[in-house]
């Protein structure tokens, strides 16, 4: 449209809104001429019912896109840096998270189709969303978008409109913002679009909300500075002949042509610039002058780099964005392409999503992905290094880094305490850790101290409980010492003390050195070679020998009934409660998320089963419904690992516990209890991925005799009641049987090499053939039982073949002195 008729036609849509009971009578102009095209001081054109200017009318959008934007190249370096990141960012759809990632994420909608996909007929979604950039950044007017709907209510295309053929009409009679918006074509007609099927983005005015802001405003008269220094410096090359110098001569008796040639020397343009010029001075006159340098060549260096300095710095973007990282280390370039995108890029990429919110419902959110931007790693780089600083000079515990880095956390004694350089000497946080630790007494050995909260071991009400081993442990008498109970339990009399008042250990090593008395001159070396020669008259193949005696006697050892220590059955049946407990527990709730989930519009949208809410509802289809959406099996499988993870550490630490108790004197829990209990737990999830997976498949064969949604949620509630009762007994019972077993193994294998094990059934018809033959069986704690071409550590090892370990009720007895 010609520059001529925009008055004109300005003129035509000041009536729509002269009639305001608000709008002033005059029209007042205050123009601020000061050479800046860019800086809009025009008060003349609407004003809305608050009072407020329109500030944006005077803006000229084509001017500020020809001498702004294209003419000035650091203005089209700024735009360009700042528009291309949403140009190649794809957007998402989700709810929950942080800041980088969604919880959830929605996989398909008409939003994702449009930004990520074709726009419209004309512009894919990646050119669509750089013009929008670009245009956010340029206009003061903001950015309209039209919204095109179908008849069932679908968004279909989005389409950028001209900024300055948009006029947003307010609204003085209903108190709304915006009672439509006028679009003038590329045909002069005018088109009123409803504020519901346009997108009206703009960088908030302070005080006019019918008007944006653009870094422009500000850098208006450095950009004008650098177009105009630009032109005069290429208009002054054009134009001006000056030459390096100029001699002058006497031109007396100089014939006229010659003159006149001489003088065209002075031609103006680049070519002649540098050259030697000379010129007449008079009779007998001869002067020369220099030319080849001024000072405003040199001020013309100043203006450039100034200009420059602050249109980048109006528009946030450091130099190193746009080409030029010369002069700095690679600190601080990071740190400026950190900044840029903290700083600029992502409120940027923040507005821009947050205006296409209103499509979604409530709890979702449309954003762009930044989540493989390496610029924006830099502070959480730092953060995890100075966490790690932290945690080597022990200020911090494992835990506490692992949650500054986003890792899971182990939540362990070991784990929770601080390890303090240089000896990494283990400071624990509460008092149960210092135990586990082997840090503080064991509060199940104070006689008036309660059992830990929440112990599953403290349930029972026969002989062979907890409770009842522990009353029994407390009923020892004092007097009796580590030493006695040692040598009680190897079958020798108990250990004489030497008489007198007890003292420290250094008396009693003083003493002891007193009563040997001091040995003559020369005894050890005798000694010494006594021993020598004894050793050289042995007989060759007594150790192998004795070490075959040794393996026959741990091979056919019979146990004695009131020997060692071994787990009961009480234990595993109060773990096995608590965990049935939380997985039916669960399996309760998964199956009413899933049947909700049959019912969610957005899982049985373009599927047979969507039910229309009126005749022109197309959103029905006559797909199948997507049955592993609807089941999740991943959410579920992680669910249940972190539900029982608590309930599998603390039966473990407490067998553990005992286990040491009673081989070593020592209640000591090694981190590989709690490696065994997390195992469990890990493994129990994977149980669940495969009942969920056959959940999928029954679903997947009802569809195709299914009529409506009732038959599918029928077919999961018959689902789970033939299949929990079974699955919750299973789970429960391997989940015990690999905790417990693991535990105490674990805590054997650490008490040290004269630990040996047995391994128990229960001699019962539910003993598998395979168990029955390791019945009896001994070997030293940490040897594998050989069984079939595969090892089990011990019953229910959870790395055994399925085959060995399900249904496996059978545990390990432990001694410390095995006899004939």
């Amino acid at each position: 449209m010609p520059r001529q008729l925009l008055p004109a036609l300005r003129g035509l849509l000041t009536p729509r809104t002269a009639d305001l009971p608000s709008a002033p009578a005059a029209v007042e102009t205050k123009d601020l001429h000061v050479g800046n095209a860019y800086v809009s001081m025009s008060y003349a054109g609407t004003s809305s019912v608050w009072g407020l200017p329109g500030r944006a009318d005077g803006w000229d959008m084509e001017r500020v896109i020809v001498e702004g934007y294209e003419r000035s190249i650091w203005t089209f370096k700024s735009v360009e840096a700042i528009s291309k990141h949403p140009s190649t960012l794809p957007v998402q759809i989700g709810r929950g998270g942080d800041e980088r990632r969604f919880d959830e994420t929605l996989e398909d909608h008409p939003l994702l189709r449009l930004l990520n996909g074709q726009a419209n007929p004309l512009e894919t979604g990646d050119v669509f969303k750089k013009r929008l950039s670009a245009q956010f950044l340029l206009s003061k007017k903001g950015v309209f978008v039209e919204k095109t709907y179908s008849r069932g209510g679908v968004l279909t295309r989005l389409d950028l409109l001209p900024p300055d053929r948009v006029q947003p009409i307010p609204d003085d009679r209903n108190g709304d913002y915006i009672k439509h918006f006028e679009f003038t074509d590329y045909s002069g007609q005018v088109r009123e679009l409803l504020p519901k099927h346009v997108i009206w983005l703009r960088d908030p005015h302070p005080t006019d909300p019918f008007s944006g802001v653009t870094p422009l405003e500000a850098a208006g008269l450095s950009v004008d500075l650098d177009v105009k220094a630009r032109t005069y410096n290429i208009s002054f090359i054009d134009n001006d002949g000056r030459p390096g110098g100029i001699v002058g001569i006497d031109l007396d008796g100089v014939d006229p042509k010659e003159v006149d040639r001489i003088q065209r020397r002075l031609v103006p343009g680049a070519h002649a610039a540098g050259q030697l010029t000379l010129v007449g001075t008079g009779p007998g006159g001869v002067s020369y002058v220099d030319t080849s340098a001024r000072p405003r060549e040199m001020a013309y260096e100043t203006l450039a780099a100034t200009s420059k300095g602050e249109i980048l710095a109006a528009f946030g973007v450091p130099e190193s964005i746009v080409g030029n990282a010369s002069e700095r280390t690679y600190a601080n370039a990071d740190r400026e392409e950190w900044t840029f995108w903290d700083h600029t890029e992502l409120p940027h990429l923040n507005i821009l999503a947050s205006a296409f919110d209103a499509e979604l419902p409530d709890d979702w959110k449309l954003r762009f992905d930044t989540s493989r931007v390496q610029a924006l790693e830099f502070p959480r780089r730092q953060e995890r290094e100075e966490a790690r600083k932290e945690w080597e000079a022990g200020l911090i515990s494992i835990d506490e880094y692992r949650k500054v880095a986003g890792r899971p956390l182990f939540n362990v004694p070991q784990s929770r305490a601080l390890w303090i350089s240089p000896q990494k000497a283990p400071v624990p946080a509460n008092d149960a850790d210092a135990v586990a630790l082997g840090l503080g007494p064991d509060p199940a050995l104070d006689p008036g101290a309660p059992l830990p909260p929440g112990d599953p071991l403290q349930a029972g009400g026969n002989d062979d409980s907890a409770v009842a081993a522990v009353a029994e442990a407390r009923a020892i008498e004092p007097g009796q010492d580590a030493a006695s109970a040692v040598a009680a339990a190897r079958g020798q009399g108990p250990l004489e003390l030497p008489a007198g008042s007890a003292g420290s250990a250094a008396d009693a090593v003083a003493d002891a050195r007193a009563d040997v008395g001091g040995p003559a001159t020369g005894d050890a070396a005798a000694d010494l070679a006594k021993a020598r020669a004894t050793t050289e008259q042995a007989q060759p193949g007594d150790a192998a020998a004795d070490v075959a005696a040794a393996r026959s006697r741990l091979e056919s050892k019979a146990l004695q009934p009131d020997d060692g220590f071994e787990v009961t059955d009480a234990d595993f049946d109060a773990l096995a409660q608590a965990v049935g407990s939380a997985v039916q527990g669960l399996l309760r709730r998964q199956e009413g998320v899933i049947l909700a989930r049959l019912r969610a519009p957005k899982l049985r949208k373009g599927t047979r089963y969507w039910e229309p809410e009126n005749d022109t509802d197309t959103r029905g289809g006559d797909a199948d419904l997507d049955q592993d959406r609807v089941v999740s099996p991943a959410r579920w499988s992680d669910e249940l690992a972190a539900a029982l993870a608590p309930i599998l550490q603390e039966a473990a630490a407490a067998t553990a516990r005992r286990t040491s108790q009673a081989l070593t004197g020592a209640g000591v829990v090694p981190p590989a209890a709690y490696a065994a209990a997390l195992v469990t737990a890990a493994y129990a999830g994977e149980a669940i991925t495969g009942f969920l997976a056959e959940l999928a498949d029954e679903l997947r064969a009802a569809q195709q005799d299914a009529s409506d949604i009732t038959d599918l949620e029928r077919a999961v509630v018959e689902f789970y009641t033939r299949t929990e009762k079974a699955l919750v007994a299973r789970l429960a019972e391997a989940c015990a049987v690999a905790t417990v077993n693991g535990a105490a193994d674990a805590a054997a294998e650490s008490a040290g090499p004269a630990v040996v094990r047995t391994w128990i059934t229960r001699k019962d018809d539910r003993v598998r053939p395979a168990h029955k033959a390791l019945h009896g069986k001994t070997l030293p704690a940490g040897t594998p039982y050989a069984i079939n071409g595969f090892s089990l550590r011990y019953p229910g090892d959870p790395f055994a073949p399925i085959g060995l370990t399900v249904n496996c009720r059978c545990r390990l007895h432990y001694d410390t002195d095995p006899k004939d």
